[in-house]
């Protein structure tokens, strides 16, 4: 895609070395490069700077989410024409050496692509569980897809034709973005490349929880948002966490009820599930393991997140970043 024009928005707070890594990894390969700084007091505005890369603070006196921020810089870059990409990442992230060459080339060849995204690997996936749950949760399958995550490269032209990320999801924006996408004709992919490393640094089950409660929150603002047919957006991963978390408690509670200690039989449920999924996979054993047994247990933070929803939803308040780092 030669004489197209790349440009990169960076988002990120209290990152430290992990931003610099990241602005290092695009900052000799693209022509602009914006970091989208929210409120960090660790020095990363003068690092970016003195780096090379124009800064935008975000005024923190407003509510703060990662989609306000990505659109913030997406501004930024000015003039820039609608055949443009834009390579979107995170603080935390290092894009990968042959990543952006790849990209580039996917989109060029295939001209109703609004978004291409690759594999995005955990940097120390051995220093915890959490490290560990990320790397596998982003195997995700190669070829067109429903959406993409926040490290994507992305049409200018199409980024404008829906308005940019909505300002006020707090979780889950990038899906919803595709939703939006693709009802305009475009198409999401995933292409077999390296494209960053991610530092997620959970090294606490309360953070994982965090997370989980996140993608729970997110599920039923998509569903609100999209959930009617065709889309159904979100429905499924919010049914399935209401019938774990919520649904085969309330059934034991009362089949012991009517049938006595026999009841807590249906317990079972969890770890028969926990079984299924393990065969399910293939690979590493403990790997299989680990995935099973949070999978299962994830369904109740993400029931925490819906309700969380529900209850901001019905008192008219939106809510708070939900943040794990």
């Amino acid at each position: 895609m030669e004489g197209t024009a790349l440009g990169c928005v960076i988002i990120g707070r209290n990152e430290g070395e992990r931003l610099r890594r990241c602005l290092e990894s695009v900052l000799p390969r693209c022509a602009s490069v914006v970091y989208v700084d929210s409120g960090s007091t660790d020095g990363s505005v003068e690092l970016a700077r003195s780096l090379g890369a124009q800064v935008v603070a975000l005024d923190m006196r407003q509510p703060f989410t990662a989609a306000r921020a990505r659109n913030a810089g997406f501004a930024a870059l000015k003039d820039l024409p609608d055949d443009a990409l834009v390579q979107f990442v995170d603080g935390d992230c290092e894009v990968q050496p042959g990543w952006l060459p790849r990209a580039l080339a996917f989109l060029a060849g295939h001209p109703k692509a609004a978004a291409v995204c690759g594999r995005r690997r955990e940097r120390f996936p051995e220093r915890s569980i959490y490290n560990a749950l990320c790397d596998m949760e982003w195997a995700v399958p190669v070829g067109e897809a429903k959406a993409c995550g926040g490290d994507a490269m992305m049409r200018a032209q199409a980024l404008r034709e829906v308005g940019g990320y909505r300002d006020d999801l707090i979780a889950g924006e990038e899906p919803e973005l595709c939703v939006r996408l693709r009802a305009r004709g475009w198409s999401i992919h995933v292409v077999d490349e390296e494209m960053t490393l991610h530092d997620a640094a959970m090294t606490r089950f309360r953070q994982w929880w965090l997370r989980i409660l996140r993608s729970g929150y997110a599920y039923a603002e998509g569903v609100h948002l999209h959930g009617a047919p065709p889309e159904r957006h979100g429905v499924q991963p919010l049914r399935s966490a209401l019938a774990w978390a919520l649904g085969v408690p309330a059934a034991t509670l009362l089949a012991i009820f009517l049938f006595g200690p026999w009841g807590a039989g249906l317990l079972l449920a969890y770890p028969l599930q926990m079984i299924r999924l393990f065969l399910k996979t293939n690979g590493d054993g403990r790997k299989r393991a680990i995935r099973a047994i949070f999978l299962v247990l994830g369904k109740f933070p993400e029931t925490q997140g819906a309700l969380r929803y529900w209850r901001l939803r019905s008192l008219r308040r939106s809510g708070p970043l939900i943040e794990y780092k």
